[in-house]
């Protein structure tokens, strides 16, 4: 199996289109459980916003170690040596089952203590513990999931992703149904269903793509689990790869968190249209995201192949394809945004209240669909400190902008989501400039 990529616009739409779907499975899943949390009432839809984004937190943990995996999976696939990608596999897999472990405790330890400091309704907090308490033990299986990705993606097998990803939303949308209202003889869980859902959900998925990834026998192809002595050299070569990834996304995320908190602090109606917004982020970028793991990939895959001088030229075909998908998907999410809003089951006002908050996020969309991309391609070249220094410094910009907007001025949700503006500037004028610097040339 020559594992090599090309640069071809054929090439670069084999790989994300796969993943696009891979990607919007589970967008379609949080879109779920919102609308079925929705039927609950408004105070339910504004507590998913955070327990949403609390998970998230976790979840990109998990998927900075997969890019940084995936990194190195692409850079043995580009210089042909399967063997060593079952090797990084496994060695994958172990630091994800025991960072979902500590995961874990900090749920039941730190965060309670976090989040009554920062919440200030009484029944949104304990709505928000009670649920993270059971979704936090999904986490293992999500981290195991995410590997896989690491795997199929780094070696241009995305067509199998599709498996796990049906078997997630079939699963995740009939026990939504089934526990959040108790429908089928299930018990009535309410608020909490979701989070079990959820759960047997991510089971699922993983079980569907481990079964597929055994009969096309990429088990034996990449040696997954031939060898099951630890190296302890190469968990160093993973973390140090990966934990800037971690540590940048995390940040990231965090800060979302701490938006999201500020918006509670404007009430539950601006909680739930902001919940929404995440929702419209998930699905409406998800060719984005699937270019930007497309980047990732094709990028480390080229260097690995020693041609460099292409890496340029396939940043900007990803580009514009990007752009155009992204485009594509903005306008119509902006020709009848009323329609969206009106799933969620709300009242009128949130209609009102949301349709203008749409219109920055479409820009947001937009800014993405390129920033992403050059994000991305830093991330190829293995140069993650890089990434890391990038976020830091837009985040220190993010940081002011939503506290001065929402806590000082106390001004409206429409120009705290402005923030998304400052963030995708700020990552896209540095990766862009770092890329055209040909600075990532120098370090082997």
């Amino acid at each position: 199996m020559d594992l090599r990529l090309q640069t071809s616009y054929r090439q670069i739409l084999g790989m994300a289109m796969p993943i696009s779907f891979a990607i919007l499975v589970p967008q379609i899943n949080f879109i779920t459980n919102t609308i079925f949390l929705g039927g609950l009432g408004q105070q339910s839809l504004a507590s998913a916003g955070i327990t949403g984004v609390y998970y998230l937190i976790f979840a990109v943990i998990g998927n900075g170690l997969n890019n940084g995996v995936q990194t190195l999976i692409a850079r043995k696939a580009g210089e042909n040596k399967p063997k060593e990608i079952g090797h990084l596999f496994f060695h994958g897999v172990w630091i994800s089952i025991i960072i979902s472990l500590l995961g874990i405790l900090l749920t039941y330890t730190v965060a309670p203590v976090i989040l009554k400091a920062t919440i200030r309704s009484e029944e949104i907090y304990n709505q928000v513990v009670q649920f993270n308490y059971i979704r936090i033990w999904g986490l293992p299986l999500f981290y195991l999931y995410v590997m896989r990705n690491a795997l199929l993606v780094g070696t241009n097998q995305t067509k199998l992703l599709i498996w796990g990803t049906l078997a997630e939303t079939v699963f995740n949308i009939f026990f939504d149904y089934a526990l959040i209202y108790g429908h089928f003889g299930f018990a009535n869980l309410g608020f909490n269903g979701a989070a079990y859902a959820s759960i047997i959900a991510e089971g699922a998925g993983l079980l569907v793509i481990f079964i597929v990834i055994h009969f096309k026998g990429l088990n034996k192809t990449f040696s997954l689990f031939e060898n099951w002595k630890i190296n302890f050299e190469t968990i160093r070569h993973i973390l140090f790869k990966s934990s800037p990834l971690i540590l940048q996304y995390s940040l990231s995320i965090i800060t979302w968190e701490y938006f999201y908190i500020l918006i509670e602090h404007h009430g539950d109606l601006a909680l739930a249209v902001s919940n929404t917004m995440r929702n419209i982020f998930g699905i409406f970028g998800v060719f984005s995201w699937a270019f930007a793991a497309t980047t990732n990939t094709m990028v480390s895959n080229v260097i690995g192949q020693q041609r460099q001088d292409e890496v340029l030229p396939l940043i900007r075909k990803i580009v514009t394809l990007s752009v155009l998908c992204c485009g594509a998907l903005t306008l119509l999410l902006n020709i009848k945004p009323e329609l969206l809003l009106s799933f969620y089951g709300q009242e009128p006002e949130f209609i009102t209240e949301g349709i203008p908050v749409i219109r920055i996020v479409s820009v947001a969309l937009m800014m993405m669909s390129f920033s992403a991309i050059w994000l991305n391609a830093v991330t190829g070249t293995g140069h993650t400190t890089v990434n890391l220094t990038i976020e830091i410094i837009t985040l220190v910009f993010y940081i002011i902008y939503t506290y001065l907007v929402l806590e000082v001025w106390n001004m409206a949700i429409t120009w705290g989501w402005g923030s998304e503006l400052v963030y995708w500037c700020g990552m896209f004028s540095m990766s862009f400039w770092y890329m055209r610097s040909g600075r990532w040339k120098e370090k082997k």
